[in-house]
């Protein structure tokens, strides 16, 4: 559906030039709800904006489903930008129109029969909820309904993908949980493609199928969700993860553990079913080892269940390698954090 290939933006400032992208690829599949995470100024609101070239690159190419948006001439480009909807944090809704007019005027840009109009309007209206609101004003609504309206008003034209630039930063965590129980109902009813830009893991793990980090300008990581938190390989992806999985030890516990000869601290993370296994207990009647629990969550991400176990294991050498060796056989992700062996 999108692709991005070898994505260059470049600003002026009187420091010199700054490279907010730099040489970023990226694929989002058909269907997918593609989340890209990272820091303030990191270049995600800067990406999402290339998507529909309201940032022009300074270099490489966007294609969203097969035409280089890169290529097209203006007219083109409006035409083109039919096809990609797009919400915002601030809402930016026209305050002297109604919620009906305000889903309507992108359908009015275009072109549309009135009659059509009003019927697009209707549906849309029922799709998000807010068939009672259709003649209130934006200074009427909560920012829930607000950005209700802005999710309706991007998909007034049916596009087929729907970027998301941190479109629920500025809401309770209630309220963005129904905002992102929305948005996946969306996706699945209407098979659309959507991007969700945002600094917080917790979007992430309760919506998106995919995942890209950026950082200083460059995507340092990419895969899909569940592969990104249970192996993650850069620094800045295990900081996000830790947000919401916590599962560092204290310093002076680690301190202390390090003084326990023939044992070592090991994390086990498991997606889905396995939460439910008895592991620790497996693990004792078959391997001739010691285990105290030292910290544990369970959590989901979507409708996965996704846990971690951090524990002291105590035994011989051997004992612990085929601890590890046994954990690892029931497919689960297993890091030694600390070794006392000695």
């Amino acid at each position: 559906m999108i692709q991005i290939k070898q994505l260059v933006k470049k600003y002026s400032s009187r420091q010199g030039q700054v490279v907010a992208l730099d040489h970023v690829n990226l694929h989002i599949s058909p269907g997918s709800i593609y989340g890209i995470i990272g820091l303030s100024g990191a270049g995600k609101s800067t990406l999402v904006r290339c998507l529909n070239l309201l940032e022009k690159p300074s270099g490489g190419e966007i294609i969203v489903a097969g035409q280089n948006l890169t290529a097209l001439s203006s007219k083109e480009l409006r035409k083109a930008r039919q096809n990609i909807g797009m919400i915002f944090q601030h809402f930016y809704l026209l305050q002297s129109r109604t919620v009906a007019e305000n889903i309507a005027f992108p359908l009015e840009i275009a072109g549309t029969p009135k009659k059509e109009i009003s019927q697009r309007v209707k549906e849309l209206l029922h799709l998000v909820g807010l068939e009672d609101k259709a003649a209130a004003y934006p200074a009427q609504l909560s920012g829930g309904q607000k950005q209700r309206v802005g999710i309706a008003r991007a998909l007034a034209t049916k596009p087929q993908v729907l970027l998301c630039d941190e479109a629920t930063s500025a809401l309770d965590p209630q309220t963005t949980l129904s905002i992102l129980n929305l948005l996946r109902d969306i996706n699945q009813k209407l098979g659309l493609t959507i991007v969700m830009i945002t600094h917080e893991m917790k979007v992430i793990k309760e919506i998106c199928t995919d995942i890209a980090v950026i950082h200083e300008a460059h995507i340092v990581e990419n895969g899909p969700v569940e592969s990104v938190f249970i192996k993650p390989q850069s620094d800045i992806a295990r900081q996000f993860i830790s947000t919401i999985f916590p599962n560092e030890l204290p310093e002076d516990l680690l301190k202390e553990l390090a003084t326990h000869r023939d044992s070592e601290i090991v994390r086990i993370q498991f997606l889905g079913s396995r939460a439910s296994d008895p592991i620790i207990t497996d693990l004792l009647r078959t391997c001739d080892v010691r285990a105290n629990i030292l910290y544990g969550s369970i959590d989901h991400l979507r409708s996965t269940l996704f846990g971690t176990l951090t524990l002291e294991l105590q035994g011989s050498p051997d004992q612990l390698q085929e601890a590890r060796r046994y954990l690892a056989s029931r497919d689960l992700n297993v890091e030694v954090v600390q070794s006392g062996l000695g």
